[in-house]
């Protein structure tokens, strides 16, 4: 990260209540209240909704940095990457401090061609991550279809990614809210936040229903409505916009078997993915629609994910509909996140993940809870530098308020 200067993160002080204000309580804001609380820290987590209701609740939980690489988005392909050597560890400690199962599954991906055009579109795509030194192979489609022989017996050409993997978002979330409450973070549902209230030009606390919470320092990770929160001045929000995704939970009642790995699917116009639990479960995804922040479910989308992942996996059109759900990613200008200190002393982002937000959560979790205490980041994350867009100082005027 670039040297803050003037932005900092307060420093933990007994005038106040808490140390830290973590709002939002999906993925990313539970992890962070736990490490921050395993390093000393006072925290207590305010959730508008319940625990876990916002897009970690929707995530489909794929682990996959190679598979996600895109051009012209290699420094967050990095960031993906660092993140999920930590995925593990994480797992294994989190799974000691709740006395729950996460859930991680080694599961390996699979991107699937159907004809020559994705075929050649898919050979563009192994080359590229070759030239990022990504773990990729190339699989004919016989050889595709060894791996996972539900697939139809079109397909042209597969891309492996055998490190790429998978957690069940909604088995997270119940390790890391019981992690967190045994860790001593004071856990508040159904508290929408009226005001962040900045007093002399740094963080003094939130105020809700009426009332002022004290704290030296606020983490923002509300999602989509993290650049909308009242009481921050617009010279340091983040520009973190709702982008909404359709999909289905479907179940096999005969059990697992019918696909092993994460399989993902592009079409040229729609791109989409198939994740099995392990336990004869799956997760079809996801739309991509500019909705604002609406989440209504619509036959169409449905539709067209069930269409092309039939023509993949026609055993899908087998299995049983347990859900229809929408939920809103946070999207950002160049689709990577936003950690670190704000252009407000003791306001900290770690917000706007997009479609990585369950990959780069133990990476979010160590690097803000580190700035927290005062230690440097574990990682280079310039990446995800909350200032990219936003003004470096307040304006000349002084207006904090």
């Amino acid at each position: 990260m670039p040297a803050q200067g003037a932005n900092t993160v307060n420093a933990a002080s007994p005038k106040h209540r808490h140390d830290a204000v973590v709002i939002g309580a999906g993925a990313i804001g539970l992890a962070v209240a736990w490490r921050a609380a395993q390093h000393g820290l006072r925290v207590v987590v305010l959730e508008r909704e319940r625990i876990g209701a916002g897009a970690s609740h929707v995530a489909a939980g794929m682990l996959a940095p190679v598979t996600e690489a895109t051009f012209g988005e290699e420094r967050l392909t990095e960031l993906g990457l660092a993140s999920a050597a930590r995925w593990p560890k994480f797992a294994r400690e989190l799974g000691e401090a709740s006395g729950l199962d996460p859930s991680l599954r080694a599961c390996g991906t699979l991107v699937v061609a159907r004809d020559r055009d994705e075929a050649e579109a898919l050979e563009r795509e192994l080359e590229f991550r070759r030239s990022l030194g990504l773990a990729a192979d190339r699989l004919l489609g016989s050889e595709a279809r060894r791996l996972e022989p539900a697939l139809a017996p079109t397909i042209r050409l597969g891309l492996h990614a055998p490190d790429d993997h998978a957690v069940d978002p909604r088995r997270l979330i119940a390790a890391l809210a019981a992690a967190c409450a045994r860790e001593g973070v004071e856990l508040q549902e159904g508290v929408a936040v009226e005001e962040v209230v900045i007093e002399g030009g740094e963080v003094a606390g939130v105020r809700s229903g009426g009332e002022e919470l004290s704290a030296a320092t606020v983490v923002v990770a509300a999602g989509s409505w993290s650049g909308a929160l009242p009481g921050i001045p617009e010279y340091a929000r983040v520009p973190v916009r709702p982008v909404k995704g359709q999909l289905l939970r479907l179940r096999d009642p005969e059990g697992p078997g019918l696909l092993h790995r994460s399989l993902r699917m592009d079409t040229g116009q729609r791109s989409g993915y198939l994740v099995p639990r392990g336990d004869g479960r799956y997760v079809l995804g996801a739309t991509v629609e500019e909705r604002g922040f609406d989440t209504s479910i619509t036959a169409g989308a449905l539709h067209d994910l069930v269409h092309d992942a039939a023509e993949l996996l026609p055993g899908v059109l087998e299995l049983e509909l347990e859900e229809a759900i929408a939920g809103l990613r946070p999207g950002t200008p160049d689709n990577a996140p936003f950690i670190g200190p704000a252009a407000v002393d003791g306001l900290v982002w770690a917000t706007g993940h997009y479609r990585n937000g369950i990959l780069l959560t133990p990476l979010t979790a160590d690097t803000v809870a580190a700035m927290l205490v005062g230690e440097e980041p574990p990682e280079n994350i310039a990446a995800a530098d909350p200032r990219r867009f936003a003004l470096s100082s307040p304006p000349l005027s002084g207006a904090h308020r």
